[in-house]
């Protein structure tokens, strides 16, 4: 087994060599390229005084550039920060003191937005991608690696030393470092890979950014596996549908709302996606009806899972090689526990099939939140029980059904409901292409929901007829009370709705 994260590509040049490992609109990589490009990064940044254990932030969109530093940090010993491209420079000043990271790597944009950065922060150097012209005080990442060797020995390195601090979004307060060490990362790829069956064998095409764990996860499992890594840096539906009909892709791995604009762009049928064996869906929950209406228009099986900051990747999903439960996320991953405890008393598990909190407990769970003991403490139970924040249930099999988020809930005239339930049932209805669902003050009942929906291209629909086949379908109390028909829905760079967003809609 693998010791440290910087360790995969140096076995997968030597197991698959000359073989494509990364392809990207303006550079592709064999692995052996892979291995000499981050052997050069790890060079460079020891040139630079960078020493084990210092803290080096990622702040840049899906590149090439951005892998090769993720890994040659991690074989010189650094520590990695991978934080989201859509982060603004304030907030980046703040993950960088909290973290103390010594080094920010940064595409060209995004590294002129924050050069004051080191002067409010350690950061010692600000280092840029690409060609332009760079101010005084910024390296060239390019000419760092010119200057540098191929070679490069990795030392000694725990495997249950700290690897990665990844920051969570933020929605509860200041983000916190999620504090995750080698072993968890590993056994997260590891075990996806396991679950999914990824092997030399297949092309894999995804817009997911890198520094998010769902697309970290899916950028090692390629490169471990010898897979071919089709990386596009945005999601841009007729893209995607081209770039899996050019590459022949055999998976493609993304958000609910990427396979609804493909499902809701005109030419989808004009695309030959047959070579897809299989698809995954992650990072919310989607509809049963848009999960069977993937299968049966993209001619494969779609698998959903489920994942967080705190645990590095995945939690649970099914295998590719076994039934799925559309609506389920699936099961605990191999060597992880996974139950549904009492909200009141973490202690208790819920009998089946009632719902409390997702909890989580095995060698993928953070060791903890760095610099905050009280955050840990009230996340993670002393027996090693990882409060997720997820309500949900559990079937006969082991498998899991997010119900909501905790924080999502509406509280309806003393009665809980569900965002996640409405939008389930919302998107049903044969004219909506996305939808969301939000809360809305009431006098008399404390809150009401509101859907916000994107129709389907040339369609009109009308609210009393979205309302009506609501309750059809969902209690009275559960039944938006408003809807409101928008162009898009507020997202994060994974393509995640952002409810909280939502007001910023409203008419």
């Amino acid at each position: 087994m693998l010791s440290s994260i910087g360790g995969i590509p140096v076995a997968a040049a030597q197991r698959f060599g000359d073989k494509t490992a990364i392809v990207l609109p303006n550079r592709t990589l064999s692995f052996n390229e892979l291995e000499a490009l981050t052997n050069r990064c790890a060079n460079a940044l020891v040139n630079l005084g960078v020493k084990p254990g210092d803290r080096v932030t990622l702040y840049s969109g899906n590149c090439w550039e951005w892998i090769v530093s993720y890994y040659g940090a991690l074989k010189m010993g650094a520590v990695i920060n991978p934080i989201n491209v859509m982060l603004t420079p304030t907030e980046v000043e703040f993950v960088a003191n909290d973290c103390g990271a010594a080094i920010v790597i940064a595409s060209y944009e995004k590294a002129v937005s924050i050069e004051n950065v080191k002067a409010k922060s350690q950061v010692k150097e600000l280092i840029a991608f690409g060609d332009e012209a760079l101010p005084a005080g910024i390296v060239s990442f390019n000419d760092m690696l010119a200057d540098s060797s191929d070679d490069f020995t990795i030392g000694d390195i725990d495997i249950d030393s700290l690897s990665t601090i990844g920051y969570t979004s933020g929605t509860t307060g200041f983000p916190k470092g999620a504090c995750l060490s080698h072993r968890s990362i590993l056994h997260n790829v590891a075990m996806t890979a396991l679950m999914h069956q990824r092997n030399e064998q297949d092309t894999v095409v995804t817009a997911l950014p890198c520094p998010h764990v769902y697309g970290n996860v899916v950028m090692s499992g390629a490169i471990q596996n010898g897979m071919t890594l089709v990386l596009h840096p945005a999601f841009e539906e007729k893209a995607i549908m081209q770039s899996i009909q050019d590459h022949g892709a055999t998976l493609f791995e993304g958000v609910p709302t990427m396979y609804m604009f493909m499902l809701n762009h005109p030419d989808f049928d004009n695309y030959d996606l047959s070579t897809l064996r299989c698809c995954t869906v992650g990072g919310q929950t989607m509809p049963k009806p848009k999960m069977e209406e993937v299968e049966q228009r993209f001619g494969c099986p779609l698998i959903e899972l489920w994942g967080m900051t705190e645990i590095g990747g995945l939690g649970t999903t099914f295998a590719s090689n076994g039934p799925v439960k559309h609506g389920s996320i699936g099961v605990a991953l191999p060597y992880t526990d996974a139950r549904i405890a009492d909200t009141e008393d973490a202690s208790k598990t819920m009998p089946i099939g009632e719902v409390g909190e997702l909890m989580i407990k095995g060698g993928i769970v953070m060791q903890g939140y760095y610099g905050n003991e009280q955050a840990t403490s009230d996340t993670i139970e002393a027996d090693g029980w990882l409060h997720t924040g997820d309500l949900a249930s559990m079937d006969h099999d082991g498998c899991v059904f997010i119900v909501d988020r905790k924080k999502d809930m509406i509280l309806t005239a003393g009665f809980n409901v569900y965002p996640a339930e409405i939008e389930r049932v919302v998107a049903g209805h044969p004219d909506v292409a996305l939808v969301a669902v939000g809360s809305i003050p009431d006098e008399a009942k404390g809150e009401l929901a509101k859907a916000y929906i994107v129709p389907k291209t040339g369609v009109t629909p009308d609210s009393d007829s979205i309302i009506a086949y609501c309750r059809e379908h969902l209690a009275a109390y559960k039944v938006p009370r408003a809807v409101q028909f928008v162009e898009d829905l507020p997202k994060t760079s994974t393509g995640k709705v952002m409810r909280r967003e939502l007001k910023t809609l409203d008419d």
